[in-house]
């Protein structure tokens, strides 16, 4: 058995340490968050400090955001926009970046450079604007999906990951007669299952957090992803349709209402994305790696 010396000993301590009050300051903003949505109204504004459990318990704000129409019309909205883009992009990012994983592709040199300054520089919001409505795209989920569809970051390391593969692999199916989408789907994307798995879950938490296209090219509210709602809640204290039970309380009473309304919601919101979350997280460290390693 190897022997510890108290040097390395102390170092495991302190590092523990570290890396526990780390995890708690991490976790206690999601567990604030949650112990005020259980609160009762009256007492969460009596509270002060730390909260370390509900502060009485009731589940009225749960039920007055579950019975809200706009959440669950945020809801679908969401859900369609994450699948439709997540499909979109990833299909355009696996094609883009196989193309310039090919050894005999010509102008792979000059298609990098434009990949790459398109990191940095960009057509800006006025000019976007103007594009998505000569195409008649404003108010619909196209002009959700289709702007941020391909992320020249992802597209390289994909195409480094596909380069990192053994090229016999290639040569053997090319010699069997195997064309470029034989290849492709039969051989190049059943080996990288872990990049494609990263790759999508940073489409998805992309598309899920994304609200900034939805406020410049949606009016119709019935079209609002839930995180565009969820900002006017929190942000234009827009908890009124959710309140119908109190509207003959006094004022003190609404705000209380309203704040623990404003947490359930943002619980609600955020429960979808930590429950897909620790399913692709093994693939995580694991596709970045392959990504960015070649070799």
């Amino acid at each position: 058995m190897k022997r510890v010396s108290s040097g390395d000993r102390i170092f495991y301590i302190l590092n523990n340490a570290f890396m526990l009050l780390m995890i708690a300051v991490c976790i206690y903003p999601m567990l604030y968050v949650l112990f005020a949505s259980f609160s009762d109204a009256g007492k969460l504004m009596q509270q002060s400090g730390a909260m370390l459990w509900p502060a009485g318990f009731s589940t009225e704000a749960y039920k007055a955001v579950l019975k809200n129409r706009m959440i669950w019309i945020s809801y679908k909205n969401t859900f369609i926009q994450v699948f439709l883009g997540t499909a979109i992009a990833m299909v355009m990012t696996v094609m883009c970046a196989y193309i310039l994983s090919r050894k005999n592709l010509k102008i792979k040199k000059l298609i990098n450079i434009i990949l790459v300054a398109s990191m940095f520089f960009s057509g800006g919001m006025i000019p976007g604007y103007l594009a998505i409505k000569s195409y008649g795209m404003l108010n619909t989920v196209w002009a959700i999906v289709l702007p941020p569809a391909i992320s020249a970051m992802n597209v390289i390391v994909m195409r480094t990951s596909f380069q990192a593969l053994p090229a016999s692999l290639e040569e053997s199916a090319s010699i069997d007669g195997a064309s470029e989408m034989h290849i492709l789907f039969n051989i190049i994307l059943p080996l990288s299952k872990p990049v494609l798995a990263v790759i999508a879950l940073f489409y998805g938490v992309a598309m899920w957090n994304s609200w900034f296209s939805a406020a410049i090219y949606l009016d119709k509210r019935d079209l609002f992803p839930l995180q565009l709602y969820l900002r006017e809640v929190l942000i234009n204290s827009s908890t009124d349709a959710m309140m119908t039970g109190s509207a003959g309380s006094a004022a003190t009473d609404r705000v209380a209402v309203s704040e623990t309304i404003k947490y359930a919601t943002i619980i609600v919101s955020t429960l979808p994305i930590l429950f897909a979350y620790p399913f692709l997280q093994k693939y995580f460290v694991k596709g970045v790696m392959v990504g960015a390693i070649k070799g």
